[in-house]
């Protein structure tokens, strides 16, 4: 009887979850067995897809309508580097708010430790300057998904007013608690000194160290598996615990992407309180290509153009541009992008994730990324493409304001690719 319980509660569950008939319609007209077999089965795969369509009226003000298949928050995934998209956003907000004079997205920075597990950081050889800042950590983390650029933000922003903030801006599902780094829970409440520096060298404004008092709700269980590998690379045979781990609802991922690239379409509140000029600067670094990027200078025939473009992996197509945040972990991929063709004049909002785990083993390393996931996705997004390609529009898109000047390569410059990320 507690089974028959147990698999009638998860029927109840699941049976919660969104889906849309023309998102469905869209999904059943690919002719691939692969992508059919995912759809299937959705569950095991864990798909989550929203579709957002855009359009726009006479004056170019554009409207938003999501259709959603297999969605919701009972339905748990890893978001991994996705979390950099919102401390990308609380970094250049926070920097806004300092209101201190000489201190911006592109001063050096300095990191102390103060608590045992922290690493300084005072030198970063990716950039210009070969000083970090907050401009450098950003590039890093949407160009190729720089982890230690994540850490950093976070470290900056501090745990406590990262989670406040996205609370109050009403993202109450996100929870954001750990860094991409060995550390316990209580070491991740703990936050560095942080020293800006002038031109000179001289300090002008520090941050204190900062520990986090505020509790979470840990109510909701999240598992993933059958069993997993822990760090002694010993075989746990039971399911790997993420209920204290980083959480996004797909749709609070969605919106967030939405309120940078499109702010008026949501409500004040949940807009973030950037400038023009990081809202330019955010534009350019999720849609600039390795390729475009002379800092960090990364070796191209490793982080490609499409090594962060999920729905476009396969293909580059010279009139289209992404702006995106994808991330990959524990078997989880999950990209989250606004699409653009300025040729055809389309656009166009897509965001999924699935998880390909055969064995049901995490840690092991083995996932089925090239041979599930990544065909999944590419296939995912060249249906949406096709679809939102043909469809009518009344009004066809103004889309000037993401025509971006991109950065280019200077073909005289030796300098050795980075080659190593940990991402």
């Amino acid at each position: 009887m507690l089974i028959l319980g147990a698999l009638f509660l998860q029927t109840q569950v699941l049976a919660q979850m969104k889906t849309d008939g023309l998102l469905q319609k869209i999904l059943a007209s690919v002719g691939d067995s692969l992508f059919q077999q995912v759809l299937l089965q959705k569950n095991k795969y864990r798909v989550q897809i929203i579709y957002t369509r855009i359009d726009r009226d006479s004056r170019n003000k554009p409207s938003f309508k999501n259709f959603h298949f297999n969605t919701g928050d009972s339905l748990y995934y890893y978001p991994a580097s996705t979390v950099k998209l919102p401390l990308a956003l609380l970094s250049l907000e926070k920097l806004n708010r300092m209101h201190t004079p000489g201190v911006d997205r592109f001063t050096a920075v300095q990191y102390d430790s103060s608590y045992p597990g922290q690493k300084t950081l005072y030198r970063d050889s990716t950039s210009a300057t070969g000083l970090p800042s907050i401009a450098q950590f950003i590039r890093k983390a949407f160009l190729i998904s720089d982890n230690d650029a994540y850490n950093r933000m976070y470290e900056f922003v501090g745990q406590q007013e990262i989670n406040r903030n996205l609370h109050e801006k009403g993202y109450s599902g996100i929870r954001i608690v750990r860094q991409f780094m060995p550390m316990n829970e209580e070491e991740n409440r703990h936050t560095n000194q942080i020293r800006f520096l002038n031109a000179d060298g001289k300090t002008i404004f520090t941050q204190a160290p900062a520990y986090n008092k505020d509790s979470f709700d840990f109510s909701r269980k999240a598992m993933l598996g059958k069993g997993y590998l822990n760090g002694k690379d010993s075989l746990v045979d039971e399911p790997m615990n993420f209920t204290r781990h980083n959480h996004i609802p797909l749709e609070d991922l969605q919106l967030l992407l939405q309120s940078v690239l499109f702010p008026f379409s949501v409500p004040e509140k949940q807009r973030f309180k950037l400038k023009p000029g990081d809202y330019a600067f955010l534009y350019r670094y999720l849609s600039q290509f390795p390729s475009e990027t002379p800092y960090p200078k990364y070796d191209t025939g490793i982080f490609y153009d499409s090594y962060v473009k999920f729905f476009f992996r396969e293909q580059r197509k010279p009139s289209v541009r992404i702006f995106n945040k994808a991330g990959w972990a524990y078997g989880c991929l999950t990209d989250v992008s606004y699409v653009v063709d300025f040729k055809n004049r389309i656009e166009f909002m897509l965001t999924a994730t699935v998880y390909t785990n055969e064995d049901e083993i995490l840690n092991d390393d083995k996932y089925e990324y090239e041979t599930v996931g990544f065909p999944f996705l590419y296939l995912l997004g060249q249906a949406i493409y096709k679809y939102d390609l043909q469809r009518k529009r009344k009004f066809s898109p103004d889309l000037k304001a993401f025509r971006l000047n991109y950065e280019h390569r200077d073909p005289s410059d030796h300098r050795t690719s980075i080659q190593n990320v940990d991402n």
